[in-house]
């Protein structure tokens, strides 16, 4: 069963992900082209999800809404990992008053709200698709030191490591060689699942209009578009709506699986 929900997420991730490669080729439309005589038109074999109010084709800005969600994703996710991972090591690897200063700094990070601190901070910054990456890729990191402190914590008493201290390998050298390595294993894990959860973030900011900024498509801001058109409109609000679910469920069933 496992075997199975694995394989799906990472089918339907592998077409999501050559579909926002291969936009150019599959898209019919410009997606950033304004039609007005073909405003709100519902789904047909002209306009496979229909057009939105400004008359752009709906199913072109969605393949390249498809690219900014993911790299965003994919991206801010990368960057919380790298972070965590150093941070982790280097708390767990070197123990006493670093440990305590990493850990304590995590604390307080862990008791902010880690939306409205992002909100917070995009408030401030200019709203671009790089800061966005940024904001959330500092603000999601800890859950991947403590992972791969603990880790750390116990890997560093096993033979290997006590051997290589025994040859004179230096500390930055078996953290690089033989902690991080062995390490990555929980980090993969979390990775996967966290990008749903960027995946999110980043649509629930440009829904609230301090993400994605038009006319760049993503799904958070082809969903906050839909808004003036709910009632006459439906095809807007459920195709991006099912996009985000479809991807946030298929890297929860890759992180599932991985983790099993």
């Amino acid at each position: 069963m496992l075997k199975k929900q694995l394989v799906i997420g990472v089918s339907i991730v592998l077409i999501l992900v050559l579909s926002s490669i291969f936009a150019p080729l599959l898209a019919r439309y410009n997606p950033n082209n304004i039609n007005i005589d073909d405003a709100l038109l519902s789904p047909s074999a002209n306009h496979f999800f229909g057009t939105d109010q400004l008359g752009r084709d709906l199913f072109s800005r969605m393949l390249y809404g498809a690219r900014v969600s993911l790299a965003v994703g994919i991206i801010a996710v990368g960057i919380a990992a790298l972070v965590g991972l150093a941070l982790g090591c280097i708390a767990g690897f070197f123990g006493r008053w670093v440990d305590t200063l990493i850990m304590r700094f995590l604390d307080i990070m862990l008791c902010f709200p880690v939306f409205f601190l992002i909100l917070a901070v995009i408030s401030i910054l200019e709203p671009s698709v790089f800061n966005i990456m940024l904001v959330i890729g500092l603000t999601g990191w800890m859950s991947t030191a403590r992972l791969v402190r603990a880790e750390v914590l116990s890997l560093k008493e096993r033979e290997f490591i006590l051997a290589a201290r025994a040859i004179g390998a230096s500390n930055s050298r078996i953290i690089i060689k033989h902690l991080i390595p062995n390490a990555l294993g929980p980090v993969i894990v979390n990775a996967v699942l966290s990008v749903a959860g960027a995946i999110l973030l980043e649509s629930a900011l440009s829904f609230l209009g301090l993400g994605i900024q038009p006319p760049t498509a993503s799904w958070g801001n082809i969903l906050a578009e839909s808004k003036s058109s709910l009632g006459i409109a439906w095809w807007m609000s459920v195709f991006p709506g099912l996009a985000i679910l479809i991807t946030v469920l298929s890297f929860n069933m890759i992180g599932e699986g991985l983790r099993e």
